[in-house]
């Protein structure tokens, strides 16, 4: 196969994760055909989101997809599904649905590699910030569930040495920075400050690159335990 042919069929695969009007394709791992049905209803053909229904076996081998929600309706071993996931495709974000609302529960479903969980009462503004939120790369739970991950985050990073100096930030990063550490999605932020989405993740990654951490949890977990807002030089 010529160099030509195999950068065709790359492009080609690439471009199988979006629509012809830029959508995000979002797996949906269900049984129920009525939540298959809702979700399509919540994200109707031409919107921003397209839903993609998946089987098990076929959510394992997806393509075009990078981030999938996965009913916990219909499976009896949702944990080791999600290790399965964790550990032949690290890549895919998973939101799991499911009727518990215990906050220990919770918690084991994203210590077991999920970045978000939705309960089957979720209402439809819940559903779509969930997956703004879990595809710029952060964490969707309760607020009790998240305090405590930032908690046990926070426990091991104490034992890391602290830099001699803050870093330092332009007043558009502190903006972003404040926003981003009080929970606000990439959308949330660029519309607070008048700025467009792909703007503020060039911010978010310039701050991951200052303060040397490379994801959105362990930037909100350095801002707090580093108090990096607070020593900024006015």
């Amino acid at each position: 196969m010529s160099k030509g042919a195999a950068q065709a069929m790359k492009d080609a695969k690439q471009k199988k994760g979006k629509k012809a009007g830029g959508a995000l394709r979002v797996g949906l791992v269900a049984a129920d055909p009525l939540r298959i049905l809702g979700l399509q209803t919540i994200f109707p053909d031409g919107g921003p989101v397209e839903v993609v229904p998946l089987s098990v076996p076929g959510a394992l081998d997806a393509s075009g997809v990078s981030l999938i929600l996965i009913d916990s309706a219909c499976t009896d071993h949702i944990f080791e599904l999600l290790a399965t996931f964790r550990r032949t495709r690290p890549r895919f974000r998973l939101i799991v649905l499911g009727l518990e609302e215990d906050h220990d529960h919770i918690q084991r479903i994203i210590g077991a590699g999920a970045k978000g969980y939705l309960a089957h009462s979720a209402k439809e503004s819940e559903i779509r910030m969930a997956i703004d939120v879990v595809q710029d790369g952060s964490v969707w739970a309760p607020r009790k569930v998240l305090a405590r991950l930032l908690e046990s985050t926070s426990t091991g990073a104490e034992t890391a040495a602290k830099p001699a100096k803050a870093p330092k930030f332009t007043q558009r990063e502190l903006q972003v920075l404040r926003l981003l550490a009080a929970g606000h999605p990439n959308p949330a932020i660029g519309r607070e400050l008048g700025i467009d989405v792909g703007t503020v993740k060039k911010h978010v990654g310039k701050l991951m690159r200052k303060v040397g951490v490379d994801n959105r949890i362990a930037l909100s977990v350095q801002v707090v335990n580093q108090k990096l807002l607070l020593r900024q030089v006015p």
